[in-house]
């Protein structure tokens, strides 16, 4: 039987989608939530028969999240610019009435203020409002280099500030930082003076320094980091112990599907942990798959961003391909402790709903960005 596509005529919604989408790095996407599906099986059910619930509790919520996942991904991947810039704009909005919901009215975690409950389940406003603020500095950077009377750079820092602001009183620094990077690197990119450059630099240093100091949770991170014996090793300690001895464990070909034995030991084996589950039962070799797979990702994006006449475009889909690359690296930098822990999902592999349902927006947003517009301006489709 021949595959079913579309016909080159096909002037449906889907059609034109089809014909001018980015298939190839629709597809790694794609590769992605199916690892994740696969890891799922591995890294999950230990965690959920340690909580006394269904062996593939997590399994089954994880598969049905994709189906709105995928669903959000290609919604907003059918959108022109300007819908994408309408779109962050509103989540943009509606995300700051979240966080100052959730630091009045969000459940305290490990004294963290990050997650506000709505029909059961918890919901992280920050993973929804980074890929539209980043949009939203885009076009506002953009603005200012087309009509220097616009103050787009000085509107841009007010976005940024309010919800860096926001995120400092819950407190969340990780999330801070990858905010406040992508937007450097956006300004950086639409060829800000160095003088600039040389002063936000410097000024993240000093704000880096201030939370070592002034954030307890942060020194402490930091001091573990730095020096291990500071920490409880059946504590402080335990969830990078476990994973870094899982890597041990594994090897180079893994100890085979289901036969983790370290996993069983490790908490967030299923989220923040799971690239530690896929070194010990598949290996590095998996491993090192998934880092190419997100890596072919990264380039693939900023290949094609870098093809568009739209100084909006560009910034938009540099930043929202950073912003991506950077969630993974983090991620999978703390499980192999080569930064200090931060709670940061894998993209499209770790379980969680928030995490999973904002990339969808993010992704969607990057393949609306890259595709192909012929006989037609970037700005007006």
């Amino acid at each position: 039987m021949a595959p079913v596509t579309f016909s080159r005529r096909d002037n449906s919604v889907l059609g034109r989608w089809w014909w001018t989408v980015d298939r190839l790095a629709l597809s790694l996407l794609l590769s992605l939530i199916g690892i994740g599906i696969f890891l799922s099986f591995a890294a999950s059910p230990s965690v959920a028969e340690r909580l006394n619930l269904d062996t593939f509790y997590f399994v089954k919520r994880h598969v049905l999240l994709l189906i709105p996942t995928i669903a959000v991904m290609i919604s907003v991947s059918l959108l022109s610019p300007v819908g994408i810039r309408r779109l962050s704009l509103l989540i943009y909005v509606v995300g700051i009435l979240l966080l100052l919901f959730t630091y009045f009215y969000g459940l305290e975690v490990k004294g963290a203020r990050r997650w506000l409950l709505v029909f059961g389940n918890s919901i992280q406003a920050s993973e929804f409002i980074k890929p539209a603020l980043t949009v939203i500095t885009a076009w506002l950077i953009a603005e200012k280099m087309q009509d220097e009377s616009f103050p787009g750079i000085l509107l841009s820092m007010i976005t940024v500030g309010i919800v860096v602001g926001l995120l400092l009183l819950q407190p969340d620094l990780g999330m801070t930082v990858v905010i406040v990077a992508t937007w450097v690197g956006q300004l950086f990119i639409a060829g800000m003076p160095i003088f600039w450059m040389v002063g936000l630099a410097t000024s993240g240093i000093i704000g880096l320094v201030g939370a070592y100091y002034f954030l307890p949770h942060v020194t402490k991170r930091v001091d573990q980091f730095l020096g291990p014996a500071a920490g409880n090793p059946t504590h402080d300690l335990y969830q990078i112990t476990k994973s870094l001895a899982a890597f041990a464990h594994g090897g180079f070909f893994g100890k085979g599907p289901g036969e983790g034995i370290v996993k069983k030991n490790v908490p967030d084996a299923h989220a923040d942990f799971v690239f530690a589950v896929t070194g010990e039962e598949f290996g590095l070799w998996m491993c090192v798959l998934i880092v190419c797979i997100f890596a072919s990702i990264v380039v693939r994006f900023m290949i094609r961003s870098m093809q568009s006449s739209s100084l909006f475009i560009l910034l938009g889909a540099t930043g929202l391909t950073v912003q991506f690359g950077l969630q993974a690296f983090i991620n999978m930098a703390s499980s192999l402790h080569l930064i200090p822990t931060k709670g940061m999902t894998m993209p499209f592999i770790s379980y969680g709903g928030s995490s999973m349902l904002a990339l969808a927006i993010c992704t969607g947003m990057l393949l609306a960005f890259t595709r192909k517009r012929h006989g037609m301006h970037d700005w007006e489709e």
